[in-house]
């Protein structure tokens, strides 16, 4: 199975992609983890994402596109996997729906995890303050919702055209969730 897990920051998609990964024996592949190990061992990718992620901005399409066409080709994808913060704009779609394409691997379903900005933004607080992230200041964490809701937004509408977007609410107990999930997925992916 091949899944996107969309949705603004704070809102559990890595939570869900973890617990998904186990359940369907794929790898979750979060390209913010990707770019936080880059930053925490000073590499030079690492250093480029830094200059963009402590303002708030996000890491530039090309530097993304690379990292994630590189990951998708590797032997622990051939079964599926779960794509965790991207795409993120128009740019990005074009380009995974080209590398899905050149791998002969489709997409089988985009999963849009949905809360209000105010438990977004507790939730954060909460997260900032446990993990002592940088990219988690107050003004870091409003920049990434409104970019998310300007970029990152529409494109669950690109996803709904074409049949695979699943949406369910990410606020509640985390396995209610992911068992909402899990349900919507298998009976989407089986009817197809």
């Amino acid at each position: 199975m091949r899944l996107l897990i969309m949705g603004p920051q704070g809102v559990g998609k890595g939570t869900q992609a973890a617990l998904l990964a186990t359940h369907y024996d794929i790898p979750a592949i979060s390209t913010g983890d990707i770019f936080r190990y880059n930053i925490k061992n000073k590499t030079e990718l690492g250093l480029k994402a830094l200059s963009y992620t402590d303002k708030g901005e996000l890491v530039p399409d090309e530097l993304t596109n690379t990292i994630v066409k590189d990951r998708l080709a590797m032997d622990d994808t051939k079964n599926g996997w779960i794509l965790d913060g991207y795409p993120r704009n128009a740019s990005q779609v074009e380009a995974l729906d080209q590398m899905l394409e050149e791998l002969g691997t489709p997409l089988d379903a985009v999963v849009a995890l949905e809360a209000s900005r105010d438990i977004l933004l507790e939730r954060m607080k909460k997260r900032a303050e446990e993990q002592g992230r940088s990219d988690d200041t107050p003004e870091v964490i409003a920049k990434r919702l409104e970019t998310y809701e300007k970029e990152t937004a529409p494109l669950l509408d690109i996803y709904r055209d074409r049949g695979l977007l699943i949406s369910v609410n990410g606020v509640g107990e985390i396995d209610a969730i992911s068992n909402e999930i899990i349900a919507k997925l298998d009976a989407t992916v089986k009817a197809s």
